[in-house]
């Protein structure tokens, strides 16, 4: 299992924006240039991340622009921002479980703690890296490639 490609995406969205913004008009199309996906995708993103209070978009070739500062705005606000996982629960159980089956009938009580403190931690890492991080390290890279 993974988490949607979304919320990548989403991180590469901020990324673009805070390279290019003070350039150019960060468009739709230009974000689906450089993440290579379907535009329609990324304004579906840009949607999400704008109705969370993550970024401006103005309508038509306006463009996005973010709308916090960078250090204030975590991983785990873009992973909730772009639904990442279904119901806000990381992990997924099958649907019937054999009742009749002694493991089947008590799956539900042996893991949901355990997947529980899986999530929080997860959540917990998230929430420590903020897109700051994730400009220190971009400006880093392109850098040592020029």
């Amino acid at each position: 299992m993974q988490i949607s490609s979304r919320f990548t995406l989403a991180v590469h969205i901020f990324a673009c924006i805070d390279t290019f913004g003070n350039e150019r008009k960060v468009t739709s199309d230009f974000l689906a240039g450089s993440t290579n996906v379907n535009p329609v995708i990324i304004r579906r993103l840009l949607s999400q991340l704008k109705t969370a209070g993550l970024i401006h978009v103005t309508r038509g070739s306006g463009g996005a622009t973010i709308a916090k500062p960078l250090n204030e705005i975590s991983f785990l606000d873009i992973y909730r921002a772009v639904d990442c996982v279904e119901h806000g629960e990381l992990f997924h159980f099958h649907e019937n479980p054999n009742a009749d089956c002694p493991v089947g009938r008590n799956i539900h009580v042996i893991l949901d703690d355990k997947l529980k403190r899986v999530q929080d931690a997860m959540e917990k890492e998230l929430s420590s890296i903020t897109l700051e991080d994730v400009k220190n390290d971009t400006e880093k890279y392109i850098n040592m490639q020029s």
